[in-house]
């Protein structure tokens, strides 16, 4: 039985995987602006006092805990928790609205793929396999409903931590700031080197899945001419082989993923640890107040944290760029 209807087909897919190519997308979104709007205002409301909190911790450990002023250590914890219900309450709003927009707009964009292929020439299907088609339906769009409904959202709001959490890093004490600003380099580095390699393998293993749902769709819709020549061990074969593949693809591309998370994470920790000693030593000497430096912490451990995080979805953004182009 023939391994494919034409080898060939699917080879000339775009192979980029730049995340620009995710401003199609926007194009999904626009009618339901109002929405967007509701969810981009929730995320800026949870940045916020998510970043209050360095400032209340300062409060609290400078006055609170000094014992002259005994109602200070209330009022820090009233207004921490006031933070809290106003993040708890951000953070719904913005998880359900983004949701919704992701399931709203990947069943848009199912029914314009769906429009599209209904109406192509009957030359296309001779060249295309069905299983790949069936896979840019489901595989593809789904990758879109988890980056609109997710990891968009999880993206902006830790760039805006990021960004909030090192200007307060600066205004909370420049020197230790000018400290951690050094190590960037070191995070950034690695993002970009081993980033490059992890779009090639992401871009592999959503081929390799491909070829999987392919083999099936061929092996299955030929059923009656495949156990008339009892072919099934074989298929069975070539099927377990393609899986293989697939699993051994998807294997390297988590190994390097890992690589690149714990090297950001080995860094970011690392400068932590050089400002708390240093901070440390500020502090003993009389120079800040251990409210500036647990303030400080705070700031770093969100930047570190955004980092890390950022890092993390923008492997989920080049694998649904990828699914983008294809679409």
């Amino acid at each position: 039985m023939a391994r494919y209807s034409n080898p060939g087909a699917g080879t000339d897919r775009p192979k980029g995987q730049d995340i620009r190519a995710l401003r199609r997308v926007v194009e999904f979104l626009k009618p339901y602006w109002l929405r967007v709007i509701g969810a981009l205002a929730a995320l800026a409301v949870t940045a916020g006092a998510t970043l209050s909190i360095g400032q209340g911790l300062r409060g609290l450990i400078d006055r609170g805990l000094s014992g002259d002023a005994p109602e200070t250590l209330n009022n820090a914890l009233i207004f921490l928790l006031m933070l809290g219900v106003i993040i708890a309450a951000g953070s719904y709003v913005r998880f359900y609205l983004m949701t919704w927009l992701g399931e709203r707009v990947v069943a848009d964009i199912r029914n314009a793929v769906f429009k599209r292929i209904i109406k192509l020439d009957q030359s296309f299907f001779e060249v295309t396999r069905i299983g790949e088609i069936l896979s840019r339906l489901t595989t593809d769009t789904t990758l879109l409903q988890t980056v609109v409904g997710s990891s968009m959202s999880m993206a902006l709001r830790n760039i805006i931590m990021m960004v909030g959490g090192l200007a307060m890093m600066v205004a909370t004490n420049a020197k230790l700031a000018l400290l951690a600003l050094i190590l960037v380099p070191l995070v950034v580095g690695p993002v970009l080197i081993i980033g490059r390699r992890l779009r090639k393998l992401s871009r592999e293993t959503q081929d390799r899945v491909a070829d999987v749902g392919a083999f099936a769709e061929e092996s299955l819709s030929g059923i009656m001419t495949l156990q008339a020549f009892t072919h099934e061990n074989r298929d069975i074969q070539r099927f377990s082989e393609e899986v293989s593949d697939a699993f051994g693809t998807a294997l390297i591309r988590a190994r390097v993923r890992s690589l690149l998370n714990a090297t950001v994470t080995l860094v970011v920790f690392t400068g932590i640890g050089a400002v708390i000693w240093v901070g440390g030593g500020d502090v003993l000497a009389g120079r800040i107040t251990g409210g500036e430096l647990g303030a400080f912490l705070f700031y770093a451990m969100i930047v570190a944290f955004s980092v890390g995080i950022v890092s993390e979805v923008y492997g989920d953004l080049q694998r649904a760029a990828g699914a983008t182009e294809r679409l």
